[in-house]
């Protein structure tokens, strides 16, 4: 019965899909260059990120307050057992997020990110006991790795002959350190795909209480980082220093705000997740993924000064291009087995199937929606 009320469900409208859509990728480019424009301004990224959460979970009360949502009130020792590991992904990953697109330009943070979808069957295939993947899905994923390679190779060749021409940074080639959190980055992403299923059974399956569990959470594990990573002296100085005043245009100033934006747009973010895996085909979804992609390097370009060279305009092309593929093959894919004799259901259809392409926008702030 669940399942003919699903196929009786009228198909949204071309306008809702196209709102929602147009809605996460401005939510997400907007998200991606106010973060790279207050790390370059800052030495305090994993304080950033803390600020960052608060807002994100000061948003949620808000729309509890006035109703758009209702927040779960409990947490107790059985529930943060059951989170530990999604907690532990997600601030890692968060962190590690900050800290590859604080090394490296905003056009190449994709590329830095490359390898998610190479990690993603690799993760399936170990943790979920996914079925082997087939030819198509290798090929995607080999046209995915070649593109992180190359740009990590070319465009260090290529943008290292160019950098004396940017004003804006003193090196403009890949660095190695931003590679490093990158891959980091990317594995957390992956990770992801297996420590959700297991939180969604600790709260009862509701996305938006994982949410919220998720920033609140991340948010208070965040802090003791803050002191192993040696930040509290600069975000003394940020804070009380000479350079604290908001007048002028000071770094203060250029946190805060950045704080602000950064922070209200991972919420949106959030929703504008969940609309779009509601409403939008997961083609759809990874196409507008693709888009946001190169609508983000060409405001790089231009807000950043970035370099696009030829390894790196070769790297991001071909990594938007193996995603849209593997999107549409596991699309086929999936297809095809619903279209099979249910014999081979029961082992098949929900273990056997890999996780759609997660999105590297989400960061774990929305990882209470889904993984993608």
């Amino acid at each position: 019965m669940a399942n003919a009320s699903v196929n009786t469900e009228a198909r949204p409208s071309r306008l809702k899909v196209a709102a929602s859509v147009s809605f996460y990728i401005v939510a997400a480019i907007a998200m991606i260059l106010a973060n790279k424009w207050v790390l370059n301004e800052t030495d305090t990224p994993v304080f950033f990120l803390f600020c960052q959460l608060v807002v994100a979970v000061l948003m949620f009360v808000v729309a509890h307050v006035v109703g758009l949502l209702r927040l779960p009130r409990m947490v107790d020792a059985a529930l943060l057992k059951g989170l530990a590991p999604m907690i532990t992904v997600n601030v890692l990953g968060l962190n590690f997020n900050n800290f590859c697109l604080k090394y490296v330009d905003a056009s190449f943070y994709q590329v830095a990110r490359g390898l998610v979808l190479p990690f993603t069957v690799v993760t399936s295939l170990l943790f979920l006991h996914a079925a082997p993947p087939s030819r198509r899905i290798l090929l995607a994923c080999g046209i995915v790795t070649g593109g992180f390679f190359t740009g990590v190779f070319l465009d260090h060749v290529t943008a290292s002959g160019l950098a004396s021409k940017v004003v804006s940074k003193p090196d403009s080639g890949p660095s190695a350190l931003g590679v490093f959190f990158g891959i980091l980055s990317s594995m957390s992403t992956a990770l992801q795909a297996v420590v959700i299923k297991r939180a969604l059974d600790v709260v009862d399956g509701s996305a938006i209480d994982l949410a919220w569990y998720t920033n609140l959470l991340s948010a208070v594990a965040n802090v003791p980082i803050i002191i192993l990573a040696g930040e509290v002296p600069a975000v003394l100085k940020l804070l009380f220093g000479p350079g604290g005043t908001i007048a002028g245009g000071s770094a203060l100033g250029t946190f805060l705000w950045g704080t602000a934006v950064t922070g209200i747009f991972g919420f949106l973010i959030c929703v504008a997740t969940l609309f779009s895996i509601k409403i939008t085909s997961p083609i759809t979804h990874m196409v507008s993924s693709a888009v946001r992609g190169v609508i983000q390097t060409f405001f790089s370009v231009w807000i950043f000064h970035d370099v696009i060279s030829l390894g790196r305009g070769t790297s991001i092309t071909l990594i938007l291009a193996g995603s849209v593929y593997y999107t549409w093959v596991k699309h086929v894919e999936t297809q095809k087995k619903e279209t099979l004799p249910s014999t081979s259901g029961a082992s098949g259809s929900s273990r056997g199937a890999y996780e759609p392409v997660p999105m590297d926008d989400l960061k774990g702030r929305t990882s209470g929606g889904r993984e993608d």
